[in-house]
């Protein structure tokens, strides 16, 4: 299976495009799992992701069930991204089937798809206590390349 960017939920169609623009560059599905905040044929998106866009390897799923089901990663390869996560995202060993998991751009990961999964998730450090997190597209792309880290 392919590696993943992986956007549940997600709000803003800017960050959708930028993100899209990152797995372009780095060999990366896109999945999405909705409901989205906005419509995918928004321009914004394809405005953040450029003519790129038309690049991207877009998956879309009805919800989280259905990303579970029919792209069936494999438990060890999610990595959920959260600012209360235990482990910071330079000490997780990611596989080369990786599925890095974003929420929404105002509340995080949904509760089901957290729950049962504290193990599987991972933060990105912050040095200044002025910041709790970062844009979703500029932490997506910093958690790719770490992940990558071993191949690029």
């Amino acid at each position: 299976m392919r590696p993943a960017i992986v956007l549940v939920q997600p709000e803003i169609a800017g960050n959708t495009g930028s993100v899209g623009r990152t797995c372009v560059a780095l060999d990366l599905d896109l999945c999405l799992v909705k409901p989205y905040g906005f419509e995918i044929t928004d321009r914004n998106v394809r405005r953040a992701g450029l003519d790129y866009w038309k690049h991207v390897r877009l998956h879309e799923y009805e919800d989280w069930e259905d990303f579970l089901i029919r792209r069936a990663p494999r438990p060890e390869a999610l990595f959920l991204f959260e600012e209360y996560g235990t482990t910071s995202f330079y000490d997780a060993d990611y596989p080369p089937d990786f599925h890095l998991v974003f929420g929404q751009e105002t509340v995080g990961l949904p509760p089901a798809v957290t729950a049962g999964r504290a193990d599987r998730m991972v933060r990105l450090p912050m040095r200044s206590p002025h910041i709790r997190s970062l844009n979703l597209a500029n932490a997506a792309t910093a958690a790719a390349y770490q992940a990558l880290r071993g191949v690029l």
